[in-house]
């Protein structure tokens, strides 16, 4: 089982909402790839909570959402002329109040990759779940204990982070994000790759991924840097784009892809959703073949 485990909610876009939150995006775009997935998240007990497991149904995604006593989480997203997102993200909402429960417990037991964030962190409670849920994983391996940082308004903390790059095993994070956190933890120098290479150092990570919008991206680890160019397309939008490239890398990943063939796969089904409008677009059969 791939697991997406912490918000879900709707993006108010221009055009009208849409169903969001990475971890959603992240488990619908790996389940295209032909794994069996799951959201772990919760929403409320109202129309616009009944409204996204409506939507998860359809798609076919597997949940395991609670209804707890809290408004649906929503986020306004604005775009730019480049249509890059900017969020208003409500607070005290169903997502930040996720329970640990007996049925994450099993799901831990069976989870081969997860995938989790600093948003859903931003309360006691979903990070206590998000925490259990970890470190009840086996231990194995093959494991994977994705955290693509996605730092958004000032919901994060200098602990969560730290906390979060010590549990997991594979590390995403954007160019913005890295100066964020160079400042935070005063890592010195300019260079982005040094400062990489040390992340990935001191908290012994398999992986290390830094996206860098038009201008590329790297995946490091202990032994390889692979480097891809960004295609050139007519953008859409870019929401949920970094949430296809985490699935469509983790799917190649776990398949036995090489690095570097994983790499080449996230860039091209990222390029695709960003010309496409909001985060779940259906992906052209055509990506699946270029997994072994």
């Amino acid at each position: 089982m791939i697991v997406g485990m912490g918000e879900a909610l709707w993006d108010v876009l221009p055009e009208g909402k849409k169903i969001g939150g990475a971890p959603a995006n992240f488990a619908y775009h790996v389940s295209q790839f032909g794994f069996d997935s799951c959201v772990v998240s919760a929403v409320g007990n109202d129309a616009a909570g009944d409204e996204i497991l409506s939507v998860f149904a359809n798609k076919g995604l597997c949940s395991q959402i609670a209804r707890v006593p809290f408004p649906t989480g929503t986020v306004q997203v604005t775009l730019d002329a480049c249509g890059v997102p900017f969020y208003e993200i409500k607070e005290g909402v169903a997502w930040d109040n996720i329970p640990f429960d007996e049925h994450l417990r099993q799901l831990a037991q069976r989870t081969r990759a997860v995938c989790f964030g600093s948003l859903a962190q931003r309360s006691a409670v979903s990070r206590s779940s998000i925490c259990r849920f970890l470190d009840l994983m086996p231990d194995d391996e093959d494991r994977l204990k994705i955290f693509d940082i996605n730092l958004r308004q000032s919901f994060y903390t200098k602990e969560v982070l730290c906390d979060s790059m010590r549990r997991c095993n594979i590390l995403k994070i954007n160019d913005e994000e890295l100066v964020t956190i160079s400042r935070m933890f005063d890592y010195p120098g300019i260079d982005l790759q040094e400062k990489c290479q040390t992340i990935l150092a001191e908290y012994r990570l398999k992986m290390l991924i830094l996206t860098c919008g038009t201008n590329g991206s790297y995946v490091f680890t202990p032994g390889i840097i692979s480097f891809q160019e960004t295609p050139k397309v007519t953008v859409a939008d870019t929401v949920g784009a970094g949430d296809s490239f985490t699935a469509a890398f983790t799917a190649a990943i776990l398949r036995g892809n090489a690095i570097s063939d994983a790499h080449k796969l996230a860039v091209e089904v990222s390029a695709f959703v960003c010309t496409q409008s909001g985060a779940m677009p259906e992906l052209p059969a055509k990506f699946r073949g270029l997994m072994s």
